[in-house]
């Protein structure tokens, strides 16, 4: 979890800019819970977007108030998914081409949720990570199909924290993947679905992302943060 103290240094401005700035990183980081309480395989999914996107960004050398944003949009990426029915994010087996459908329509959801909280300074990066986070560098993702440097940059660095996130955590379908694998799985993607130059940064931080997983593992074996759902988490970190 990102310390909020760290949205109170002076460069933040006021004492109510500050206060301003953690409340909304609180409630981002209430709503993306709520997403996740859905879905017992997606627990901390949220929160692992959320950092894991933050040291991406900071590698990459944003400052530090984007990185703040791409936090944030971390959190509420999949904020379009409480309109998705429970028996398609839940569903054992493979979707039907109908029920992709609907799953492809949550970044235009939560884009649409979001937009109106114009008062927020910078809303316009988190509603389009939202909106684009499942685009492709090739084109060939969703809602839009942008490619390249058409799509937002917070969106690609979010697609590759995503997917690190998906990954490393159990799903009904598989188990997690060693980390090795994970590191494999996205260099392998990288210049189709991923952006290379955002994968590069990745890699450099490889270690980095690597322990919070192991810690993430070791804190969900005795956390009651989620009490009666079942433990996500089962990385098999190897570095």
């Amino acid at each position: 979890m990102k310390n909020n103290n760290e949205y109170c240094s002076p460069a933040t401005g006021s004492h109510r800019a500050c206060r301003v700035n953690m409340t909304v990183h609180q409630f981002a980081e209430s709503l993306g819970n709520a997403i996740d309480a859905k879905d017992p395989y997606t627990c901390s999914h949220s929160e692992d977007v959320a950092v894991l996107s933050h040291k991406i960004g900071m590698q990459m050398g944003l400052e530090a108030d984007r990185c703040d944003l791409l936090h944030i949009a971390g959190h509420l990426h999949d904020i379009g998914k409480i309109g998705v029915p429970d028996a398609i994010l839940q569903k054992d087996g493979r979707l039907t081409d109908e029920e992709f459908k609907v799953i492809q329509r949550h970044p235009q959801v939560g884009a649409d949720i979001v937009s109106p909280v114009t008062s927020l300074t910078g809303i316009n990066i988190i509603t389009r990570s939202i909106l684009h986070h499942h685009e492709r560098f090739d084109g060939k993702g969703y809602p839009y199909g942008l490619a390249g440097e058409d799509i937002p940059l917070e969106a690609r660095i979010i697609a590759v924290a995503d997917t690190l996130s998906a990954m490393a955590s159990n799903r009904p379908y598989r188990k997690a993947l060693p980390f090795t694998d994970i590191v494999a799985e996205i260099n392998r993607c990288s210049g189709t679905q991923f952006d290379p130059r955002v994968v590069g940064c990745f890699n450099e931080i490889c270690s980095s992302v690597a322990g919070y997983f192991r810690c993430t593992a070791e804190n969900f074996s005795t956390s009651l943060r989620f009490p009666s759902a079942v433990c996500c988490r089962n990385v098999r970190v190897a570095v």
